[in-house]
């Protein structure tokens, strides 16, 4: 236990205590704070409970790391990054409910888009957007846009991607669709790449190869909304060059030639 006596000792000097101080402060008496710090004792559970909640810090840290000024400084910075990340995620979120007080699915046509980067926060401006429901879509809110361009093919320009709220970015699946609304880009819907939790970005790519992928950081992000279904007024063609056709007609041709040898 030299860990813990050598952590409470210096924890409790960091923090301009006497042992008699410090043993008032968690109900115990001074003695056994000086036997926890001279390794003589080992404390109780409830006791490590109550150590380590008031300097703020986990049982586990308390027992298994050696805490020094530079490990208090970079958990200082860990918490600090992990608070600012939560913050970027909090979002004030504006919807609207039908009468029945069932959310509605709003709208956001390409039209809207540079009002939506204001307005999105505005219960007047979400007020006035179009607005619809989809009975497979429930229990959620959930919200569409009209994408342009030709980034995110075979889905076309002018297609709707209707998306989920997504409150926790920390739970992005990589490599999955969403529309991502930010300040300096405004509204894509593209394949994301997590890199939140270390890097605090977000990897954008376009299913179109033409387009490079970009990364853009936390705190350019204003939603996230996970795609869910989309709507479109083109019905796709056939795709009559694929490779598994080509597979087949491959084998088709080989498997003539053998017959032609067999029979010869």
């Amino acid at each position: 236990m030299k860990k813990i006596s050598a952590n409470i000792k210096f924890l409790r000097k960091n923090k301009g205590l006497t042992q008699e101080q410090f043993a008032t402060e968690i109900g115990i008496k001074r003695s056994m704070v000086g036997a926890y710090e001279e390794d003589r004792a080992s404390p109780k559970m409830e006791n490590i409970k109550e150590i380590a909640n008031f300097f703020g810090i986990s049982v586990d840290e308390l027992v298994s790391e050696r805490i020094t000024a530079k490990w208090l400084e970079e958990k200082a910075k860990r918490v600090q990054n992990e608070t600012e990340l939560k913050a970027g995620n909090l979002r004030v979120l504006s919807i609207t409910v039908d009468s029945d007080n069932n959310e509605n699915i709003e709208l956001v046509p390409v039209k809207a888009s540079a009002g939506y980067l204001n307005g999105y926060a505005d219960p007047e401006f979400v007020k006035e957007l179009p607005k619809f429901h989809l009975p497979i879509l429930q229990n959620g809110t959930f919200r569409a846009f009209e994408i342009k361009g030709d980034s995110m093919l075979p889905l076309f320009p002018g297609s709707i991607v209707v998306g989920e709220f997504i409150d926790d970015w920390k739970t992005i699946k990589s490599n999955e669709t969403y529309v991502v609304v930010s300040k300096n880009d405004g509204i894509v819907y593209k394949r994301v790449i997590n890199k939140l939790k270390d890097q605090k970005q977000l990897l954008l790519k376009s299913d179109n190869k033409v387009y490079d992928p970009y990364t853009i950081t936390a705190d350019e992000v204003i939603e996230i909304w996970k795609a869910k279904a989309y709507i479109s007024m083109n019905f796709p063609e056939p795709d009559n060059d694929t490779s598994i056709e080509k597979l087949t007609g491959m084998m088709m041709e080989m498997q003539k030639k053998i017959n032609s040898i067999q029979k010869d």
